[in-house]
């Protein structure tokens, strides 16, 4: 069960994130799906779909390099990086063209072979740093 759903998990960063292939969502992940990550497109297949075509409008050239797995059970976690040129709106800037990357932290849950739940923790805070939409020592207001 672990293994398969590693590859599962894999195939859609893969496919879905790296390549841009929005159809693979509707076969990996659940129709009632949660996602609780902040920011987060929303449930199901459409959600994961909507995080895939904003990523990839902000980056054209998005890419995530997976650096560790571990999967267990019904659960994969994963450890990641992700990111590309930003030549897009992002998080209501503007384009800056700068080539920025987070580390995102994944958790999935899965039940027949879906993705059932979705957590991810992005560091946001650095990303907007290296996009220069946040300055060091500049206030941020909650």
């Amino acid at each position: 069960m672990s293994a398969t759903n590693e590859a599962i998990y894999r195939r859609l960063i893969e496919e879905g994130f790296n390549q841009g292939d929005l159809e693979v969502a509707d076969e990996l992940v659940a129709p009632g799906s949660i996602e609780h990550q902040r920011g987060g497109g929303g449930d199901g297949p459409e959600g994961a779909k909507n995080t895939i075509k904003y990523l990839r409008a902000a980056f054209p050239d998005f890419h995530i390099t997976i650096d560790e797995v571990v999967a267990v059970g019904d659960k994969v976690w994963a450890r990641q990086r992700g990111g590309g040129t930003n030549l897009g709106s992002f998080a209501g800037h503007p384009p800056t063209g700068i080539k920025a990357f987070t580390d995102v932290i994944d958790v999935c849950r899965f039940e027949g072979g879906k993705i059932v739940e979705h957590w991810g923790v992005p560091d946001q805070l650095g990303m907007m740093l290296q996009l220069g939409h946040i300055k060091m020592g500049t206030p941020v207001r909650a």
